[in-house]
């Protein structure tokens, strides 16, 4: 008998929390899905990214562990970004002299699932502080002006800038390779573009339309 009432007790006051909980959780999934790689169109998930979602994996992963590649290489010596794109990675940042320069490339290219290297290191002296500021505006001012084209879809192009001199990454068509790096060359402060894209054809751009997911 006791353990009945204890029983219903319980009842009386969890019921009510669950069902609130519930009430909320219905009411969130409808006007704000969760979303992970991808964007919402109609209270629908779409997919946006044209890297397989093993290779936006790999992607982290590969920065992650170049980073720690890198210092074990070289230590401190130098000033090293890595950034990764369908497992193509691309080193920026200045280092001190071409034997670091040539470490930090073989120990980025020995990185799980790492297909590619493109090594821009510049041998110098680290950058300072308000020149990493710098292009971190500038790169934001890259991504601004591909929103406001309208004509570019800006999720698909990923930009690094490092010295004034901006790094554009990502799958895209010729036409949109072009159109990209015309916009960036036009940004105030921009001192120069290079093209690290993986070039496909529209055809395979087509395929990639986004699908809904239920």
């Amino acid at each position: 008998m006791n353990e009945l009432k204890l029983t219903a007790r319980v009842q009386r006051r969890v019921l009510p929390s669950i069902l609130c909980a519930a009430v909320a959780v219905a009411s969130l999934a409808g006007c704000a899905p969760l979303v992970v790689g991808g964007a919402v169109v109609g209270g629908t998930m779409v997919a946006i990214d044209r890297r397989s979602s093993g290779a936006q994996l790999d992607d982290e992963s590969i920065e992650l562990k170049a980073a720690n590649r890198v210092r074990e290489a070289i230590g401190e010596r130098g000033h090293v970004n890595v950034t990764s794109y369908n497992r193509q990675a691309l080193i920026t940042g200045e280092v001190q002299n071409e034997a670091d320069k040539m470490a930090v490339e073989q120990a980025v290219a020995r990185v799980e699932n790492v297909r590619t290297v493109i090594n821009e290191l510049a041998i110098m002296g680290s950058s300072s502080m308000s020149g990493r500021s710098n292009d971190a505006i500038l790169t934001s001012k890259v991504k601004a002006t591909f929103v406001d084209a309208g004509d570019l879809h800006a999720q698909d192009v990923k930009v690094v800038t490092e010295r004034s001199v901006v790094y554009l990454m990502g799958r895209v068509t010729e036409r949109e390779a072009n159109r990209a790096s015309d916009l960036a060359r036009r940004v105030g402060g921009v001192q120069k573009v290079v093209r690290a894209f993986e070039i496909i054809t529209e055809a395979e751009l087509a395929d990639m339309k986004p699908k809904a997911v239920k």
